[in-house]
């Protein structure tokens, strides 16, 4: 219930930037629905459209592939040709259309922005790994518009059941004593973390895990992460543990989210009302903690035309609140035109600190082998 209410919340503040001229105020919930809430009985996608993990066409980036967007790197860095671990990255909603459910794997538009998150996202990941990431027939954005439609539930089932099928395939085509990091965002992260308990926690293959970037998600430090099998990182050092953040400019105004939180169980069955986020620093690699703008070592600042960004050093800060959520300071320049309501910088969750992040999982990877 939490996802479909997590993304829900999403959703609508994606939706406030996209509803420009509708008269958002008036009939908010209306208006959503009617854009993008799918108006036909929920039917799974035909069998033959499932991607078949065995062939390149079903992922979105993996070894060996032309024009792998998550090899992409700002001028100056370049992707690593040895790599020393492999990275299963689950990228965000990118489907908006409401003639389905779930998205088919050609809609060009979605297929365009997986394309702008493996760049901005993923490729973090390549100084150090190779990265396998999945095309699925994901929900579409408005499966999170109505939380209390059975719809909804199924169509979030059925794409993590290709999320699973994907991971599957990815663990059987590594080698079996190949380093493994788990990344995510947004619906990705949610995936992920089904994907933790039902597929890693208690599974040989834990012991083989890296860290794992469950970003632009909330997880309850005592409600949700005690069934993950895994901790949350305390330090930069450290290995085989879960990092989370939520990234806000100052004044943040994150209390839709903190309501819906408030009135959910978590993974164990606890109430999460009380109970802090999990926030782990990007700038720091450590939880509860502030760093000034001068630690960051680099954000992706997006050309208007986000085809590309440059990476600017010492532009943003960040600290965790005691309730779990990721201060940036003042709104930071570059990134007007995607922020959404609230001084929620959702979408650049990665980008704001993507040089930290690939130090991060370097420093990570180098305490697991060591280990």
């Amino acid at each position: 219930m939490l996802a479909r209410r997590f993304l829900y919340i999403i959703a609508a503040l994606i939706v406030l930037v996209l509803a420009v001229g509708l008269g958002w105020s008036l009939m908010q919930d209306r208006l959503m629905r009617m854009a993008f809430v799918p108006d036909v009985a929920f039917s799974a996608l035909p069998d033959a459209t499932a991607p078949d993990y065995t062939k390149p066409a079903a992922w979105l980036a993996r070894p060996g592939m032309r024009d792998d967007p998550s090899r992409w790197t700002p001028p100056g860095i370049a992707a690593t040709d040895t790599p020393r671990a492999a990275v299963f990255y689950i990228a965000p909603t990118t489907y908006l259309d409401r003639g389905h459910w779930n998205a088919p794997l050609n809609d060009a538009q979605a297929n365009y922005r997986l394309g702008l998150f493996a760049r901005s996202q993923a490729s973090a990941f390549n100084g150090v790994a190779e990265v396998w990431a999945p095309r699925y027939r994901q929900a579409t954005l408005g499966a999170f518009l109505a939380a209390d439609d059975p719809r909804s539930g199924k169509a979030i089932d059925f794409a993590y059941r290709d999320v699973a099928r994907a991971f599957d395939a990815f663990v059987a085509a590594i080698p079996s004593d190949r380093p493994i990091i788990l990344a995510g965002h947004s619906q990705g992260s949610l995936h992920l973390l089904r994907l933790l308990q039902e597929k890693v926690a208690g599974r040989p293959v834990a012991r083989r895990i890296v860290a794992v970037y469950a970003v632009g998600w909330p997880i309850s430090t005592t409600a949700d992460l005690p069934a993950l099998g895994l901790p949350g990182c305390a330090t930069a050092a450290q290995s085989g543990c879960i990092l989370s953040w939520q990234s806000f400019a100052e004044p943040a105004e994150p209390t839709l989210i903190s309501a819906y939180f408030d009135q959910s169980r978590g993974l164990t069955g606890a109430p999460r009302k009380g109970t802090p986020m999990l926030c782990v620093n990007p700038l720091l690699g450590t939880p509860g903690t502030a760093a000034p703008a001068s630690a960051n070592r680099g954000a992706l600042v997006p050309h208007a035309d986000m085809a590309g960004a440059d990476l600017v050093t010492g532009a943003v800060p960040a600290r965790c609140t005691p309730e779990g959520l990721l201060l940036i300071g003042g709104p930071p320049t570059g990134y007007g035109n995607y922020v959404l309501p609230g001084n929620n910088y959702h979408v650049f969750d990665y980008a704001l600190f993507w040089a930290n992040v690939r130090n991060d999982v370097a420093l990570r990877l180098k305490a697991f082998l060591a280990r």
